[in-house]
């Protein structure tokens, strides 16, 4: 089968990528800016700084710090009334994956009109979104690059998946000097999601020679320097190196996908609000258990790129390994052991599992699974 390979047609990375990027955004001709953020980049001073920098170029800007850490249905009409009242003319995201996704449904619904509710699923929309600048403040949902937008629906209290080429942002910016006042348990989490997405998609069904290569390497940059961005934030080089660890995993699963991990990850999202790198963390090890039924030779592949020794393992053991070198990293960065800690009820499970089988990120899982089988991987990791 063909494939299609889509990412933003210019990406800034390294030190020093904002103050190149606000010459590239200069030179588009853009007026008015609706920068779409939250408020605690507000308050350490970073979105201010982002407004000097922008009008000194002579570009206005309209700020909406109300974004969620779960951007709801709510966020993306309030950036959007705030968007048209202003007439701006392109949007630009600053932060982590919930500006980055609010955003996304800001832009999408101006130029297409309805409900962002109207475009869960896969390309749905008819027309290109108002066009977005991606600017990156974490290492880790690489949301500033890809064609997904995640939002969540208040009155159904699940997570929709927007999967659509038309959200993709003309323009993506990793400055690792932004991620440096990060504290480490954002850190942490963002890395083991950076990491899940790396590893759904090299396990994906939709998986090619592009999609691996970008995958493996995100997996030896995160074995690398995630425990070191997280025990001391201030080290500028594994601040780089995972921003470039998570740009190349959001090339992998931005064209492969990703799988059951994130298709459970959501629910848990939607209906306890929780954080979805630490969702994705705690998920992860147990899905790949699952998956190793059907993909033990690729999951030994992951265990070699975290630095285990595979020669002379076979699939199955490889396997074993790799899940194991997830758990141990998950450890030495303090993730939660267990979704019981999040506060998760077994109860829930059958309702999560029903929704995770909705979800679109499933579709390309190496293994399709019963209602039972998610509800099992549920109560696993509990």
């Amino acid at each position: 089968m063909a494939a299609k390979f889509f990412i933003p047609s210019v990406n800034t990375l390294g030190q020093g990528a904002l103050d190149d990027a606000i010459n590239d955004i200069n030179a588009l001709g853009f007026k008015h800016a609706l920068i779409v953020t939250d408020k605690p980049l507000v308050d350490i001073g970073l979105a201010g700084e982002l407004i000097e920098k922008l009008g000194a170029g002579g570009v206005q800007s309209t700020l909406f710090d109300g974004v969620q850490p779960n951007p709801t249905v709510g966020n993306v009409e309030a950036g959007l009334a705030l968007l048209k009242a202003n007439a701006c003319d392109f949007v630009i995201s600053f932060g982590g994956g919930s500006p980055h996704d609010c955003a996304k449904g800001i832009a999408l619904v101006a130029t297409n009109g309805g409900s962002i509710k109207d475009y869960e699923g896969v390309d749905q929309s008819a027309k290109p979104q108002m066009p977005l600048v991606a600017i990156n403040t974490t290492a880790g949902t690489a949301s500033e690059m890809t064609r997904f937008c995640i939002i969540t629906d208040e009155e159904r209290h699940i997570k929709m998946a927007i999967v659509d080429k038309h959200t993709t942002p003309i323009l993506s910016v990793n400055d690792p000097e932004l991620m440096l006042k990060k504290p480490a348990s954002l850190t942490a989490a963002t890395g083991m999601d950076a990491l899940t997405h790396a590893i759904e998609a090299y396990v994906s069904v939709a998986a090619n020679p592009i999609t691996d290569a970008c995958a493996i390497k995100a997996i030896e940059l995160i074995h690398q320097h995630l425990e070191h961005a997280v025990k001391d934030g201030s080290n500028i080089n594994a601040r780089e190196q995972m921003a470039y660890a998570q740009f190349l995993a959001g090339m992998a699963f931005n064209n492969a996908s990703l799988g059951y991990v994130h298709a459970m990850a959501h629910q848990l999202g939607g209906l306890y609000d929780l954080p979805h790198g630490v969702c994705n963390a705690l998920l992860l090890p147990y899905v790949q258990e699952y998956n190793a039924q059907v993909a033990a030779g690729r999951l030994k592949d992951v265990a070699k790129a975290m630095g285990v020794d595979v020669a002379q393992m076979s699939d199955e053991q490889g396997a074993e390994a790799g899940i194991t070198a997830i758990k141990t990293l998950a450890d030495s960065i303090n993730i939660p052991a267990s979704l019981t800690e999040l506060g998760v009820k077994e109860a829930d499970i059958p309702l999560l599992a029903e929704n995770a089988l909705k979800d679109a990120c499933g579709l390309t899982n190496p293994k399709q699974a019963t209602h039972e089988e998610i509800c099992q991987i549920f109560k696993n990791a509990l």
